[in-house]
């Protein structure tokens, strides 16, 4: 590979998957290849002179930026997404942490999919699925439409991908905050601003954390909201609200609660919404002396 070749990228042509699709985009995202020098392409003396070589040439070497899983000779569960991932850590590109969110939001998914260990479930449309919904119809369709319809998928990967990343950005940004009032607080947390508590919340500890309720403004108005028991069972709560306002809204939910800023309650029972912080304390107070039902 020559100093030409540099930043560029390789995958086979045809038929395309969300595995390379995805290794592809998270080259990009992390600014190591150019777009302009993605390739598809089965022809090995091009392979040759790619930096990158995703899911094709039957080698899975990182060191030499080689991630294909097809061949006999590996028997992991990872699909060139993975191995692109991996690469990203070992690299160190991006962290332990990253590499753990980045997995567990999409990743695993990709390769449980491309490897046929993800059983197709009616009703279920998965990452995977949308991005196999931008290949062409026609089997015999032509080359050309086959590279369009990858660079249409590359580009929905890629942003998909980006909005995942400012996500983590922005859930971190409230560690602090969540540590802070994780400390200072006991039964309930309450946030003066909105923000992503849930997952740091779990993150640091939250399963044994003895708070039972969030309050935190929700637009215009505030919510009060149930915590789950553990990170797995968030439309679970460790103290439902009262069965009688369950899926009341507006003059209902007033009657039945005695608060006049009452708007609505889901009938799942872990949250709801009231006008404003002290018709929200209002509602936590009788909460707090109601037994769950």
């Amino acid at each position: 590979m020559t100093e030409n070749n540099l930043r560029s990228f390789v995958t086979h042509d045809g038929a395309f998957h969300a595995d390379e699709v995805t290794a592809c985009a998270l080259l990009l995202q992390f600014d190591l290849i150019d777009f302009e020098r993605i390739i598809r392409t089965r022809d090995p003396a091009i392979h040759r002179q790619c930096e990158y070589v995703c899911d094709v040439g039957g080698k899975y070497i990182s060191e030499q930026k080689l991630f294909d899983h097809h061949q006999v000779d590996y028997q992991g569960n990872l699909s060139s997404a993975g191995m692109v991932l991996l690469y990203l850590k070992e690299s160190e590109v991006i962290d332990g942490q990253l590499y753990d969110f980045l997995n567990k939001a999409l990743v695993i998914g990709v390769d449980a999919h491309d490897n046929g260990k993800e059983l197709q479930e009616e009703g279920v449309c998965t990452y995977s699925h949308i991005i196999a919904n931008f290949a062409p119809i026609p089997y015999d369709c032509d080359p050309k439409e086959q590279e369009i319809a990858f660079f249409d998928a590359l580009d929905f990967a890629n942003g998909h991908i980006h909005r995942i990343l400012e996500r983590y950005r922005h859930i971190h940004s409230c560690r602090q905050i969540v540590a802070e009032i994780m400390e200072s607080s006991k039964e309930v947390m309450i946030f003066d601003k909105p923000l992503a508590w849930m997952d740091l919340f779990f993150e640091m500890g939250g399963e044994t954390h003895p708070a039972k309720f969030v309050v935190m403004p929700s637009g215009s108005h505030w919510k009060l909201r149930g915590i789950p028991p553990n990170p797995h069972e968030k439309m679970k709560v460790r103290y439902p609200l009262p069965m009688e306002w369950a899926g009341l809204m507006e003059n209902e939910l007033k009657k039945a609660s005695g608060i006049p800023g009452a708007i609505f309650c889901h009938k799942g029972r872990f949250i709801s919404i009231w006008e404003t912080k002290e018709d929200a304390l209002k509602a936590l107070n009788v909460l707090l002396e109601h037994k769950p039902q």
